[in-house]
């Protein structure tokens, strides 16, 4: 399916004007990543081979994968971090390859806080920080809650990585209070019991995120892209029946105004308390992946050991889809009705595994999960909206983005799949010939794999994928 419109008058290729910065187009690449660099947070070659693939695929800007403020606050190893004034090199470096293709970089500060996977060795014997000492429920990583002095301490640090993201010349930073990590610990109802000024309300709750933003305005001033990542509503009872289901719309939403208060110039809309959550990426389950990968994990978490047999065993793995597909039979129908898929628009070779038909399905079930919120925080800010969940049809995205849904749409493993799904949009396609399958098997590979599309059906042979997925090490030094 191919649409009438010229690039000249399509809103997707309309650049987006913030208050700091200017974006030539309507598509972000999402923060997504793998385990590119080196194990202590430095940055090499690989990891801008993978960012250069989206720069040249046509999106308009790309926000890097979470860029821990410091190591104790680190997700996973072997991602480049901003906790040091050394790290500026590489990362000038890789912005520089970037803006060759007309491509902004904004960075994504972040902090795992408890939702640590695998904590390295650096960490080693160290409890994560976070707003609570509870025990996270579903992997059971283990805590303790941050003293005030620890609050200050990791406010300046994301303040100190905001002003290396500029001495670094990259155009702006994002902060990542979404999808369970440090920043939503301290937003959530199901998360914070804290009984001090950090705690309790939701104007409390959100004193440590409203203060980072002071912090980086003070750093780093007025004119420099400021952005923050929110789970619009969190599900935090994704997997435990009985947990808190944590902030509502209407929370986030104040969250929001007061962010643009503070001097937010936009605001991405996400969903989820955890990562991964049933609706964050939006797709299936891959028990084949968790079995293969897991392990990975074993000994990070208290209850990982118990999420392994459920993925490893058959008999058991109902119990876990049963309660991780809860929180999908929960949310409202599509905003956007009608979305079509054209047989010709798929490759033949591709509708042997997958028909039209059930593309359509897929489409209808998974794209666009958080445009509804996305559209409430809409009406209700300033500043421009980015919306994440999805998206990888250009007709959806053009009506999102016109009927005031969104301001522009945010890509991760769709763009995975088809790193240049943008410039395949400027031809007139409305869907990719092979479009990503929302399988997700690229997200449990990313454990311990190079992140790539592990998804057969959308290659001719095994070998073709494996040869495509090792591309990111293409002209990488070798010593």
């Amino acid at each position: 399916m191919t649409n009438d419109m010229t690039n000249d008058n399509d809103i997707i290729f309309q650049p987006l004007t913030f208050r700091n910065l200017t974006v030539s187009n309507r598509i972000f690449r999402s923060n997504i990543s793998g385990r590119f660099d080196n194990y202590d947070g430095s940055g090499n070659q690989v990891r801008i081979n993978w960012e250069q693939k989206f720069a040249q695929g046509g999106v308009g800007a790309i926000i890097s994968s979470f860029t821990p403020v410091q190591i104790r606050g680190r997700i996973l190893p072997n991602y480049a971090t901003i906790d040091r004034d050394d790290r500026i090199p590489f990362w000038r470096k890789l912005g520089e390859v970037v803006h060759e293709y007309d491509c902004k970089f904004i960075m994504q500060l972040s902090h795992s806080g408890r939702q640590q996977d695998v904590s390295g060795v650096e960490n080693l014997n160290l409890k994560a920080l976070s707003s609570t000492s509870i025990t996270e429920s579903f992997h059971g990583f283990e805590c303790q809650a941050m003293t005030k002095a620890e609050i200050q301490e990791t406010v300046q640090a994301f303040a100190a990585g905001a002003r290396r993201a500029r001495e670094a010349g990259l155009d702006g930073v994002e902060l990542h209070s979404a999808n369970g990590y440090l920043i939503t610990q301290f937003l959530s109802s199901g998360i914070n019991d804290r009984n001090d000024e950090y705690g309790g309300s939701l104007e409390n709750r959100a004193r440590f995120l409203l203060e980072i933003i002071k912090a980086i305005r003070q750093e780093v001033g007025d004119d420099f892209h400021l952005q923050a990542k929110i789970s619009a509503v969190e599900y935090n009872n994704a997997v435990i029946p009985w947990e808190k289901p944590g902030n509502t719309l209407e929370d986030s939403i104040q969250v929001c105004q007061w962010m643009e208060a503070a001097g937010v110039d936009a605001i991405h809309v996400s969903t989820g308390s955890i990562f991964p959550h049933p609706l964050n990426p939006p797709g299936e389950f891959p028990r084949i992946e968790a079995m293969r990968w897991y392990d990975l994990m074993l000994s990070s978490g208290i209850h990982t050991f118990r999420n392994y047999l459920l993925f490893r065993f058959p008999l058991l793995y109902p119990i876990f889809l049963f309660l991780w597909n809860r929180v999908q039979k929960q949310t409202q129908d599509q905003p956007i009705q009608g979305v079509e898929v054209k047989a010709q628009a798929l490759n033949e070779s591709f509708q042997k595994f997958v028909s039209s038909e059930q593309m359509q399905e897929l489409l209808q079930k998974y794209q666009g999960v958080s445009l509804n919120h996305a559209a409430e925080i809409k009406k209700q800010v300033n500043i421009p909206v980015i919306c994440t969940g999805g998206f990888q049809q250009a007709s959806y995205i053009r009506r999102a983005i016109q009927e005031n849904f969104c301001d522009a749409v945010s890509i991760a493993r769709p763009l995975v799949a088809n790193n240049d799904l943008v410039h395949q949009f400027k031809a007139g396609k409305d869907l990719p010939e092979r479009p990503c399958t929302y399988c997700n098997k690229c997200l449990l590979n990313a454990l311990e794999n190079p992140l790539g599309c592990y998804e057969l059906s959308r290659y001719n042979n095994s070998e073709e994928m494996i040869a495509e997925i090792m591309t990111v090490f293409d002209n990488a030094p070798c010593w």
